[in-house]
């Protein structure tokens, strides 16, 4: 990295960072409190306001969304005149999975082999990290030239919506110039990316009921409808014979165009085994960008140990669809609903509910804020030139504030990369990035007033 003030200032935090951001590993603030304490959730919250009051901050506030979780909001004030400038994070994290499959404590931030072990440390609480890190080079090196609202939400896992609602209730609290959601990745570790769209997604809960109890399986087996094989039929007809998704009604034939992804590169990143095959037609990128996809997240019905010779009465299943832009998430979930329901056999009982949902994105990479970033990203990235991609995931809240403020550009970076393994056993963070991307981000406020 070139030598400047601002890098300088932010190698010289990078301590400072590993530290803060143990502290806000070290929250268990996954924001479903069936399972995980809501003071996990509310300590960190609290953890973030004390950070920006900290950094000068005034109207720190705890936002009760109607989902029944806190997201942290603060206003700095730059110079009179000057653009205002969002920046999102989340600070809610995916479920650590199996805890005794983590090679270090999910909770602890750990190194190791030049990288921090921790869940949340790339998605999205390094987020968090890379905005402070951003604001503090610059406050060292003349000040912030741009008036800055943070927002850090507290549920954005979960898809429940809290944060979206609140906004459209609250219209005038995000409203900004330019947005910088922190929340994605680069293509790869050392190579600049800003997302330019995202897809949506909607997640669908199905049972299967047929008979009034679980009855003894050489008894009954062979004639008596089976909910477990019944359920499992309705999510095979959600796949062709090559694995791509079929939802009755919903087009899966979309092209993308632009940066590409190569198989091998994928098969390495998605650690994909000798032997297995990838699912679906197309390009990678066609698939996992420019194309729905559905996944069944959990089935609920008896585990191996301690099964019983028993014909299921009952089986439930949870489905993600993720939608690419230009498909209505809501229109999407009815398909999958209206599939389920028809490819359910034997005349189950079968009910469906959708618990969740989040439209897909498509920015606008022309618009002068993504020339200050792409400015700003060759500084922080020497030899390199700024990358667009897409990205397979959701973050409803991009299209709620596409819709509040029309004319905000919306600019998607983050901490992300594949090495980060996000949502999977051992998420890490690199630091390399993450001193890269908060040097970019500070130059991009700055490009960014000037411009």
């Amino acid at each position: 990295m070139s030598s400047n003030p601002v890098a300088e200032t932010v190698a010289s935090l990078m301590p400072k960072a590993r530290a803060e951001l143990t502290e806000l590993v070290a929250f268990r603030s996954v924001a479903d409190f069936d399972l995980f304490p809501r003071s996990e959730s509310e300590g960190a919250a609290s953890w973030i306001a004390e950070a920006l009051r900290t950094e000068g901050f005034t109207d720190v506030a705890l936002l009760d969304t109607p989902d029944g979780t806190q997201s942290v909001y603060g206003y700095l004030p730059g110079p009179e005149g000057a653009k205002t400038v969002l920046l999102y994070a989340h600070y809610d994290v995916q479920p650590p999975l199996d805890e005794a499959g983590w090679t270090s404590p999910p909770f602890e931030l750990t190194e190791r082999d030049g990288r921090w072990y921790g869940r949340g440390s790339a998605d999205c609480k390094g987020g968090v990290i890379m905005h402070l890190l951003a604001l503090r080079a610059l406050k060292a090196d003349g000040g912030v030239p741009v008036h800055v609202k943070v927002i850090a939400e507290g549920s954005e896992e979960q898809g429940t919506g809290g944060l979206e609602r609140y906004a459209e209730q609250h219209p005038a609290l995000l409203e900004a110039d330019a947005i910088v959601i922190g929340d994605a990745g680069n293509f790869r570790v050392g190579l600049p990316t800003v997302t330019t769209t995202l897809r949506g997604m909607t997640l669908v809960r199905v049972q299967v009921d047929t008979l009034a109890g679980n009855l003894h399986s050489g008894q009954f087996g062979g004639a008596a409808p089976d909910a477990l094989a019944a359920l499992i039929r309705v999510l095979d007809s959600l796949r062709a014979e090559d694995g791509s998704t079929t939802v009755d009604g919903l087009a899966a034939d979309a092209r993308w165009e632009g940066l590409e992804y190569g198989e091998e590169q994928f098969r390495e990143d998605a650690k994909v085994l000798d032997g297995v095959g990838l699912i679906g037609s197309g390009t990678v990128a066609d698939r996992i960008w420019a194309r729905p996809a559905v996944t069944v997240l959990g089935i609920d019905c008896p585990p191996v140990a301690g099964a019983t010779p028993s014909v299921q009465s009952s089986a439930r299943a949870l489905i993600s669809l993720r939608v690419p832009p230009g498909v209505d998430a809501a229109q999407a979930a009815k398909l999958l609903q209206a599939h389920v329901e028809a490819h359910t056999p034997w005349g189950a009982v079968v009910h469906t509910e959708q618990i969740g949902q989040g439209q897909p994105f498509r920015a606008d990479p022309s618009s002068p804020a993504y020339q200050a970033m792409a400015d700003a990203m060759a500084v922080a990235y020497p030899g390199e030139t700024m990358q667009y991609t897409g990205q397979g995931g959701s973050i409803p809240l991009c299209n709620t504030l596409a819709g509040l403020y029309p004319r905000a550009e919306i600019l998607l970076i983050g901490l992300s990369e594949p090495e980060a393994q996000i949502h999977a056993v051992d998420e890490s963070v690199s630091p390399e990035e993450l001193e890269r991307l908060s040097v970019a981000e500070a130059l991009f406020l700055r490009n960014y007033a000037a411009g």
